[in-house]
């Protein structure tokens, strides 16, 4: 059993540590999709900064037209869902807020590319870039093409603010987490 559980690690660690990144150079989808994070107070934390600012340079480099951000509340302390701080920090750089659309409940990444598929339904969006960090990307991948999205795409930031070891062995948590969802989910 140790041996299994050794090799599990191994090999989700090398997933980890080599997602395939969408080459998204001069190609045009119509939503990005940020993946939401925590919020410190009603501002995004330097972790989602990270992503909201990759996001921001994909958008004014005409990748993608509008944003879907995504994530519910925190906590019940704070006034703000992750989408509306996410919103709230776009529009304070220049974002016109009819092109961000909000998905505010979700509280997981499963959720979030759930709902986020729900409003790309609802308004005519069919092609998109999953926006997260690089040691989240390859499960966020593998949840979309579990959702049958159309041909999923990820663009990942790599973070200098989140520190190494503690988000790989959170990742390494949740995509075992997922793996065990995905049989659920799956009958």
């Amino acid at each position: 059993m140790a041996v299994l559980f050794i090799l599990w690690i191994g090999y989700t660690q090398w997933r980890i540590l080599t997602p395939s990144e969408s080459n998204i150079s001069g190609q045009k989808v119509d939503v990005g999709i940020v993946l939401g994070a925590s919020l410190w107070g009603d501002v995004p934390s330097p972790g989602l900064q990270e992503r909201l600012d990759h996001a921001l340079m994909l958008y004014e480099k005409g990748t993608f037209t509008y944003f879907i951000v995504s994530g519910g509340l925190d906590s019940s302390e704070h006034r703000y869902t992750e989408a509306e701080g996410m919103q709230q920090y776009l529009v304070r750089l220049g974002v016109d807020p009819k092109y961000i659309l909000l998905e505010n409940e979700a509280t997981s990444t499963y959720e979030n590319l759930l709902y986020s598929k729900r409003i790309m339904n609802e308004h005519g969006l069919r092609s998109s870039v999953i926006i997260t960090h690089d040691f989240h990307g390859m499960r966020s991948l593998e949840i979309a093409a579990f959702l049958d999205y159309d041909k999923p795409m990820i663009s990942l930031a790599e973070s200098v603010v989140m520190p190494f070891w503690p988000s790989q062995i959170r990742e390494t948590l949740a995509y075992s987490k997922w793996k065990m969802d995905q049989i659920v989910l799956s009958f």
